[in-house]
């Protein structure tokens, strides 16, 4: 017997409840010591519809299923209202998925998902997506023997059999690569991109947090541009792009934020984020009373920060297949090895974007794990 609870964000108590279940799944149900909790008061922030501008622009319905008295999974679903004029169809999304091995439990949240996306005029389905393509996306398949890279998810590994057997089929993988400081990057890769950006100009220097607001203001452009005609893809506006940028400025190294400039015009920028996760990991969620400072200890006393993780790099139109992501690349190689950091994952990527892909390879990446996007037509 399952019980679906369908509640309003407002609802804080049982908003509350949404949030932990991910400590039954990972804790109780399939314990995992890859797994890191997320920080509670993240969560809280990120599914309040008076900070997240996501919310401007979408219809979300949420629930819980509850079995024995016990909150036991969890979903979402979206209508992103800026989806439709981009891409031209009636997609919803599904997220934020968290279940037991049960099918009946799954079964029953997703009917309700989709029973809700149908509702509103949808007629196909992608995810999970939490909230959005701009957020944490995919199902872990494969490289379920480490704990993910900052900002990506993790789950048990029977969720794939769980999905598929609900009739989702796979839309996309997504690639998530390892990139380590002590293996060198190949002197040739190294070279080209010299010559690459001595030939178009080229001249990479580090973002200034102190200017972070005029730095995001040229990311902006850049990044609604180079992403344009990608899959999944939806444009971030002004307000939102800032509330996310506020949030990546709290784990951005200034020498791991790029930017890239051809005579003075910003072209393209990277931006890799420090992992934090076995930190927060060893807080289980909580930044206060005593969670705070032991992040901080660990931080700058403890040095427990090992690797970073590069989140996102663009090349604006006309710039692109000129070899400046190579230059991006190294740059960020050698500023991770400058701060004395084991390596750093790339992604996640597309698995067509041979392009891309192909550059990592070429400077010794290795690919550690696939997520999966799943759609339905409804």
């Amino acid at each position: 017997m399952v019980d679906l609870v369908r509640f309003d964000l407002g609802d804080r108590k049982t908003l509350e409840r949404f949030i932990r279940v991910p400590w039954y799944i990972h804790r109780e149900h399939h314990p995992s010591d890859a797994w890191v909790p997320p920080l509670l008061m993240d969560r809280r922030d990120y599914l309040n519809p008076k900070k997240n501008p996501f919310f401007d622009h979408a219809d979300c319905a949420f629930w819980i299923a509850v079995q024995d008295g016990r909150d036991v999974g969890r979903i979402a679903a979206v209508v992103d209202r800026d989806w439709e004029p981009t891409h031209g169809d009636k997609c919803g999304h599904f997220g934020l998925f968290e279940s037991p091995n049960d099918p009946v439990v799954a079964k029953a949240l997703m009917d309700a998902a989709l029973g809700f996306l149908r509702e509103q005029g949808r007629t196909n389905v992608l995810g999970p997506m939490d909230l959005s393509t701009n957020a944490m996306c995919g199902t872990l398949v494969e490289g379920f023997d480490s704990p993910p890279g900052m900002q990506m998810p993790y789950n048990p590994p029977y969720y794939d059999d769980l999905l598929c057997g609900l009739g989702l089929t796979k839309a996309k993988d997504l690639w998530q690569w390892w990139l380590s400081t002590s293996t060198p990057i190949p002197e040739k890769v190294v070279r080209i991109a010299g010559k690459v950006a001595v030939r178009n100009k080229v001249v990479v220097r580090p973002m200034s947090l102190k200017n972070w607001d005029q730095e995001v203001s040229k990311i902006i452009e850049i990044y609604n541009d180079a992403w344009e005609q990608n899959w999944g893809f939806v444009p971030v506006g002004d307000k939102e792009f800032r509330h996310i940028a506020e949030d990546l400025k709290l784990v951005v190294e200034p020498s791991l934020a790029l930017m890239a400039e051809v005579d003075g015009v910003p072209v393209a920028f990277s931006i890799a984020i420090l992992n934090l996760n076995p930190i927060i990991k060893s807080i289980d969620g909580r930044l206060f009373p005593t969670g705070l400072f032991k992040l901080l200890w660990d931080f700058k006393v403890k040095k427990a920060v090992r690797d970073c993780r590069l989140i996102v790099l663009g090349i604006k139109g006309g710039y692109r297949r000129r070899g400046i992501d190579s230059v991006l690349f190294v740059e960020t190689h050698r500023a991770a090895g400058a701060l004395g950091l084991d390596g750093g994952e790339i992604g996640w990527t597309l698995e067509d974007n041979d392009m891309v892909n192909r550059a990592i390879e070429a400077m010794n990446g290795t690919k550690i794990k696939t997520y999966r996007i799943y759609g339905q037509e409804l």
